[in-house]
């Protein structure tokens, strides 16, 4: 287990990924699933050095390369390499390097517009639910000779600052970079509320959708804040990662949908007929694993996986992760008659879905 701090009786330590282990028979003990009692291997040097080699060449990757990284990926990959191979993998440094604005000035107007509000990113938790829309007015009132500098981004409304707030004390409450009140939770919450709100800044037509949280938690568990927030606007803006699924209109996400049930239906027609007749239509549970890249699943270096091979191969393996979810579960669903029992078990896949 690793060193990080811990704050309550049950908590024994922290997993090699971060998440906190229990004392048995704890209440968090018999919620929490995600904790592993198990550690990767140890990584040789020449492994490493062929790993530095393959993303040193990966500018202009052709078929052989592609291939060769997926026998890499199936290997599996060192987890002090992974935030390099998903930064080379997305090309988010040739987005930030095009950008018309630094991820430092999105903060400074964010902490300026905060300032106007009479907050921080580190009390924003409890002072934010305290404002209300005078305070909106009243901060836009102050802010409007700043508003008028050429090239100023809009102001995150409080609303989109709310919702942020709510979602960054439920995404991964217990992983140590978010879990608690120690100086190490704080900060990496602080992270969290920066990379969001700074995103709402960067697309104010999206802003920031429930979901999000889950994204930007997983970047920065794997890297530093700057390279998250453009390894974020990868993902969420190119057709060939998450481009559209965050629409308040939910149009892209009930296309997806529509074309998941067609693959069901083709792939696994008893399972279809059965969610037909419950009438559990696809959208109920996708939209959650999508719109999360299956963060909820219960073994994390699965979720890393899956992580992977979506970075470097984009929305395809959406779709087969969600295939070879049912697939798994294709039997124990057949059993289910109830559909208040059916859908849970979707959405919160259970540990043993692996065995």
């Amino acid at each position: 287990m690793n060193g990080c701090p811990t704050e309550k009786p049950c908590v024994l330590g922290f997993d090699q990924f971060g998440f906190a282990v229990f004392r048995r028979h704890c209440d968090k003990w018999k919620q929490e699933h995600r904790s592993h009692e198990y550690s990767y291997p140890s990584v040789s040097a020449s492994k490493l050095e062929s790993w530095q080699e393959l993303l040193s060449n990966w500018n202009e990757p052709g078929a052989s390369c592609m291939d060769k990284m997926h026998s890499f990926l199936e290997a599996g990959v060192p987890i002090k390499l992974r935030g390099y191979l998903w930064k080379c993998l997305l090309g988010s440094d040739l987005v930030k390097e095009s950008s018309t604005h630094t991820y430092q000035e999105y903060v400074q107007e964010l902490r300026s517009q905060l300032a106007n509000l009479g907050v921080n990113e580190y009390g924003v938790q409890v002072a934010i639910s305290t404002l209300d829309n005078a305070d909106q007015k009243r901060a836009e009132r102050d802010s409007r000779t700043c508003n008028l500098t050429p090239n100023r981004n809009p102001e995150v409304t409080i609303e989109t600052l709310r919702q942020i707030v709510l979602d960054v004390e439920r995404s991964f409450p217990t992983h140590c970079s978010l879990m608690g009140t120690n100086p190490e939770a704080k900060e990496g919450q602080a992270k969290l509320f920066r990379i969001l709100s700074a995103y709402a800044k960067y697309n104010p037509q999206i802003g920031y959708c429930q979901g999000m949280s889950y994204i930007a938690a997983m970047l920065l568990m794997n890297m530093q804040e700057e390279d998250a927030f453009w390894a974020l606007v990868v993902l969420l803006e190119k057709p060939k990662y998450l481009a559209g699924f965050y629409e308040h209109s939910l149009d892209t996400i009930q296309r997806h949908a529509k074309i998941f049930q067609q693959l069901l239906k083709h792939r696994m027609p008893c399972l279809w007929q059965h969610m037909e007749n419950l009438e559990v239509a696809p959208l109920l549970f996708i939209t959650t694993w999508f719109l999360t890249l299956f963060t909820s699943l219960p073994c994390w270096d699965s979720v890393l996986a899956i992580w992977d091979l979506i970075i470097l191969d984009g929305i395809n393996v959406i779709f087969s992760t969600g295939l070879c979810i049912l697939q798994l579960l294709e039997a124990r669903l057949l059993t289910m008659s109830d559909v208040s029992v059916l859908l849970p078990t979707l959405l919160r896949i259970p540990v043993d879905m692996y065995v």
